[in-house]
């Protein structure tokens, strides 16, 4: 597999800029997305522990197969009974998610801690604690990412953090609002570029996930028809040749 870019520690001219001129490029790519997709209003899709539930089902996961894993878990029953159900009962459920063997057990666990809590598997109260300590409290739970946990408090609660997935990651290191880093380190550095407004937070996830779906995918992009080309670190350097994505960074 071809590896995009040079290694995190010599990264592409936009990603190598000031602070302050690489959240200007991102206010630009916020602005052309916007253009191109339109205006999204930040509104709760699902109720939280819905949210929560299949963004852990969604780990390396197209959305049609998240939504089937979800509905088909639902059968087993309420909350409760999932959590008593033989896991791989769990497992075949979720069959359409990838690698159900490990979110199975992850899934029974995480609801069986909210389950044990003070406020059962309601998720309310993440509303008014410190965003820091809400990620905190969703991270410790088992499968939650900061990625999960980030769109939770973002879609549901409209607090000012920046959920990066693969698409998220995979644009702004191409267009280099960032160098090659890894998951956490990316959602700190993007959120540091980005005004703490949640449905501007908000549109532009919800952007850049359309974007990266349909023009800057892993391989193969369509850079013609991309309407950040012409910003684009990997565009100037590859043209319409941008190899294929990796998310690990290049080794020199």
């Amino acid at each position: 597999m071809t590896l995009f870019g040079p290694s995190e520690e010599t990264p592409l001219p936009n990603a190598a800029r000031p602070a302050g001129e690489r959240a200007a490029l991102l206010a630009w790519v916020a602005a052309c997305l916007r253009a191109e997709y339109g205006e999204r209003e930040l509104r709760p899709r699902r109720e939280p522990l819905h949210e929560l539930i299949s963004t852990i089902l969604s780990q390396r996961t197209t959305h049609d197969d998240e939504e089937a894993a979800y509905q088909e878990l639902r059968t087993l029953g309420d909350w409760d009974a999932i959590i008593a159900a033989p896991t791989a009962e769990v497992a075949h459920a979720i069959r359409r998610s990838n690698y159900p063997e490990s979110k199975a057990p992850r899934i029974q666990e995480t609801l069986r801690r909210l389950r044990d809590a003070p406020g059962g598997y309601d998720l309310e109260f993440l509303r008014e604690m410190p965003v820091k300590d809400a990620l905190k409290w969703l991270t410790d739970l088992p499968g939650v990412g900061v990625k999960t946990a980030s769109l939770v408090l973002l879609f549901n609660f409209s607090r000012p953090v920046f959920p990066v997935d693969t698409h998220v990651h995979r644009i702004n290191t191409r267009v280099g609002t960032i160098a090659r880093m890894g998951e956490q380190a990316a959602h700190r550095a993007l959120l540091a570029l980005l005004p703490p407004d949640p449905p501007h937070l908000y549109e532009l996830h919800i952007n850049l996930l359309a974007h990266g779906r349909e023009v800057c995918t892993w391989t193969r992009p369509k850079c013609r028809v991309c309407v950040l080309r012409e910003r684009c670190d990997a565009y100037a350097q590859y043209g319409e040749r941008v190899p294929s994505f990796s998310e690990k960074p290049a080794k020199p």
